[in-house]
């Protein structure tokens, strides 16, 4: 099985920012757990961040490709308004799951509402890194 993981805009400054939402794990930190678990399940997974909206697009169009057999995406702040994301993830045959490190329920009103969740498989959030480590489990049971 081969999993791409997206992190959107500002998930490169892990460690650094809002530690109370974020927690203390820097991006690195976070990836290094992600393809260790990934490992453990024999997943095959490729990381990718990126702050710009176009990026993030180009490689959910990979995805559409048939390149992988799933999703893992944390966008950011883009979550909340991104028309172009949810779009792609729409046109994905594949299942995608949405992740948040924050409890976005439990925060800003801004950020209980996300536009990508109707076209997803599921939502994990509020689970610090441990958010991602669930999503790759759930790829266990699904198919």
């Amino acid at each position: 099985m081969k999993i791409l993981v997206i992190h959107g805009p500002n998930l490169n400054i892990l460690g650094y920012r809002s530690k109370k939402h974020y927690g203390d794990k820097t991006l690195d930190e976070l990836n290094s757990m992600i393809v260790n678990k990934a490992h453990e399940l024999k997943y095959e997974v490729d990381i990718f961040q990126s702050d710009y909206e176009g990026d993030i697009l180009g490689k959910l169009h990979v995805a559409l490709r048939g390149e992988y057999d799933g999703v893992i995406i944390n966008a950011g702040a883009y979550t909340h308004y991104s028309i172009a994301i949810r779009d792609a993830i729409e046109a994905l045959e594949v299942p995608v799951i949405e992740v948040h490190l924050s409890n976005i329920y439990g925060r800003e009103d801004f950020r209980k509402t996300s536009v990508i969740a109707p076209v997803c498989s599921g939502q994990i959030t509020g689970f610090g890194p441990y958010s991602y480590i669930l999503a790759l489990e759930v790829f266990k049971n699904l198919k």
